[in-house]
């Protein structure tokens, strides 16, 4: 069990280096608080890992991954309207925090369990299980999981605290928005040419936009930081 458990735990740990649910564990950082994005982490691990050891140990066979690819992407679209909504309300306090514990876990569990359904980490777990410890495996998994997606929390809980809170909520909108067009175009579709194409379109138009606004602000604050010049009346001269 202990062999299975290190093997799992190293094999998993790797394979999620780079891999999109570090990107998407790092998105939910930036905007809400680390122990909310490892709790949804930790169990939307185990319950991932511990269909995946299921599969390998009893069943053998995979999840049918078009339909699953199709329902993720359709989920990170609906966060990033709702990202971007929450944004576009907040006035900068903190009541959207206050509701994190009972609305943002289920939003994270969902997400990671069904942007991890036949993901190559799954699979890398079903095979671990076909011929493995099944108990091993599952608890090996979980915890590499868990900790190749801690490193994603303190990059993201780090930025929190630097950047300002509506760069944020942009931010994370637009990693939730190419997210789902990338995985409805490749994953789910497979047009990954297309998926290329979209998100890339995304992301530049986000960019242009960005870029727009930010010249106007600078111009508008430009222009009302320039003091009118008052000119300025002579004394008459005493006879």
């Amino acid at each position: 069990m202990l062999t299975a458990a290190l093997l799992s735990l190293a094999v998993v740990f790797v394979a999620e280096l780079g891999d999109k649910s570090q990107l998407i564990t790092m998105t939910y950082a930036l905007r809400h608080r680390w122990w909310v994005v490892l709790t949804g982490v930790g169990i939307a691990a185990c319950l991932v890992h511990g269909l995946s050891v299921t599969i390998g140990h009893f069943l053998g066979t995979t999840l049918p991954e078009r339909p699953i690819a199709f329902a993720a992407a359709i989920a990170f679209l609906m966060f990033a309207v709702w990202t971007w909504r929450e944004g576009r309300t907040d006035d900068g306090d903190d009541d959207v925090r206050v509701a994190e514990p009972r609305f943002v876990v289920f939003a994270i569990i969902s997400s990671f369990v069904l942007a991890e359904l036949g993901d190559k980490t799954m699979l890398a777990t079903v095979a671990l299980a076909s011929d493995n410890d099944a108990v091993g495996v599952w608890v090996g998994a979980t915890i590499g999981m868990v900790l190749a997606d801690g490193v994603a929390i303190v990059v993201g809980a780090l930025l929190h605290k630097r950047l300002p809170e509506g760069f944020l909520h942009g931010l994370a909108s637009l990693l939730f928005l190419l997210f789902g067009l990338w995985m409805l175009f490749d994953a789910a579709l497979g047009w990954r040419a297309v998926a290329f194409v979209a998100t890339g379109g995304a992301a530049a138009t986000v960019a242009i936009v960005v870029g727009v606004r930010a010249v106007r602000r600078h111009r508008s604050g430009a222009d009302d930081g320039a003091a009118p010049s008052v000119p300025l009346e002579s004394s008459p001269e005493s006879a």
